[in-house]
């Protein structure tokens, strides 16, 4: 019951949000979301005291003729997702409070019923639902790019759009031919569980068109090489809690998505297929790193070392062995709070200098040595130095991928020196060095900014020094997980 209340509670408040004017709305989206946080925390105790209690489960028949059920539910790494989720939404909105939207009320409350929808998606059981709060997840952040966005908006949110429905349309037919060859007591279902036997009994040609057609779709929304071209102009297109939501909560429907509704459905597809899809993961991290090196735009920069990240973690869970999975689950939460950090830190910058062009920048850790901490504990964060939050998932993807093939982990790794030279070289221009344009001068933070970068920075610090909380969890879901691929 408590599951399905966190899918509730945020869209009941969301509806109410859009009723409300002025900053009003905006305190009342974040004290809703800070309740919705609060029920995950509830869950995550209730989790770690008895993992099969009936409160962390949901099932009522739907659509009874063709096996659909509002099935929801809470295991391992669903938990960690909703916790991901919910803790990103108050900070996403509350670093919006120096910006002035027009309209607010329906931002803020577009931003709930994305949260709702994201929540759907982690905890959904059922087939057909999956799907449907995988699409209701994409109304709300298209609609904020497009109305809330710069320039060439119109033209960016529609490519976006249409990328991700054309994926979506994919997945399922996928789903809908998994479906149809499903079998529980002579009745068809949508049953994840039904799902997975119904895979397993293909043929490997059935398999392989099963895992492209899921692949896909998943592919396009975390972005790997090459369905990736979205990407770089949404992110910097979107207002900035439209890419923090995008980049640090979306994106992980993708890597969520290939975990429960790929792997254990099509093992054979996977045996077949699963080294190009590395490969393609693998070339990606490359290509992103390399085009980031390029980049003049803080923003544009962040973006392209998302689709490295991303390109990582990918690979570590099409390697399909204990390590890749569990690292993939880990650094989905890091990259989730330290890329909402890097885009916050690009917001900041713009709303105090009026640009994010590094040449243009400089001297800033002289007029904010607050500010010059922040930004490198979550930049640390970000290059997975040892005893951040980064580091963690980031050792145990290449140590997966590496029990794959020693060649992919060797150019996989790139991505920790890469990431690094144009990380730190980013930091060095922005904030090292003497003022490039005497007109450029950055004051105090505001004291929104403060809590949201100072939480961020504790994040980072705290669970690179001791991940043993969130790592037990993600542990033991990989195992439920490795069960279901044998």
């Amino acid at each position: 019951m408590l599951t399905a209340l966190l899918i509730l509670f945020p869209l009941l408040a969301g509806l109410l949000v859009f009723f409300v004017k002025g900053n009003a709305a905006r305190n009342l989206a974040l004290g809703f979301s800070i309740i919705e946080f609060g029920l995950a925390l509830g869950a995550f105790f209730m989790f770690k005291h008895n993992p099969d209690s009936c409160l962390l489960s949901f099932d009522h028949a739907w659509v009874q003729s063709l096996g659909i059920h509002f099935s929801v539910g809470i295991d391992g790494m669903a938990l960690l997702m909703i916790l991901l989720t919910t803790f990103l939404v108050p900070l996403i909105i509350l670093s919006s409070f120096k910006n002035d939207y027009s309209n607010s009320n329906n931002f803020y409350g577009l931003i709930l019923l994305m949260q709702m929808a994201l929540v759907g998606v982690f905890t959904a059981n059922d087939g057909f639902l999956f799907y449907v709060f995988w699409e209701l997840a994409l109304i709300p952040i298209y609609f904020i790019c497009l109305l809330w966005g710069g320039e060439n908006r119109g033209q960016i949110t529609f490519k976006f759009f249409v990328y991700t429905l054309l994926g979506s349309l994919f997945m399922l037919v996928g789903l809908i031919y998994l479906y149809n060859h499903t079998n529980v007591d002579g009745i068809k279902s949508w049953n994840v569980q039904a799902l997975y036997e119904a895979g397993r009994a293909l043929t490997e040609t059935q398999q392989s068109a099963v895992f492209w057609m899921i692949f896909i779709a998943f592919a396009i929304k975390m972005p790997i090489f090459p369905l990736h071209t979205w990407q770089p102009d949404t992110y910097v297109t979107a207002p900035t809690q439209g890419t923090m939501l995008l980049s640090g909560i979306m994106l992980k429907m993708g890597t969520f998505g290939v975990i429960k509704w790929l792997l254990p459905i099509v093992p054979l597809g996977l045996e077949k297929w699963g080294g190009i899809a590395i490969a393609l993961s693998v070339v990606g991290i490359v290509y992103a790193s390399i085009i980031a090196l390029s980049q003049k735009d803080f923003k544009r920069l962040i973006a392209y070392s998302s689709i490295a990240h991303v390109g990582l973690i990918s690979a570590g869970i099409l390697s399909a062995n204990q390590q890749g999975l569990q690292g993939a689950i880990m650094q989905m939460l890091a990259h989730g709070v330290n890329v909402v950090g890097l885009f916050f830190i690009a917001d900041i910058l713009f709303r105090h200098t009026g640009t994010r062009e590094m040449d243009k920048l400089g001297g800033i850790r002289g007029m904010n040595g607050n500010f010059a901490v922040l930004f490198l504990i979550i930049l640390l964060g970000s290059v997975a130095l040892p005893l951040t939050n980064g580091f963690v998932g980031e050792f145990l993807l290449i140590n997966g991928v590496y029990q794959f093939s020693a060649t992919m982990a060797a150019i996989a790794g790139l991505t920790v020196i890469l990431g690094a030279v144009y990380m730190l070289r980013a930091y060095q221009k922005i904030m090292l060095g003497e003022r490039k344009d005497s007109n450029v001068a950055f004051g105090s933070l505001a004291g929104t900014d403060k809590i949201v970068l100072g939480v961020i920075c504790i994040v980072v610090i705290a669970f690179g020094v001791y991940p043993k909380p969130l790592n037990d969890i993600a542990e033991e879901a990989v195992k439920t997980i490795m069960l279901n691929l044998k």
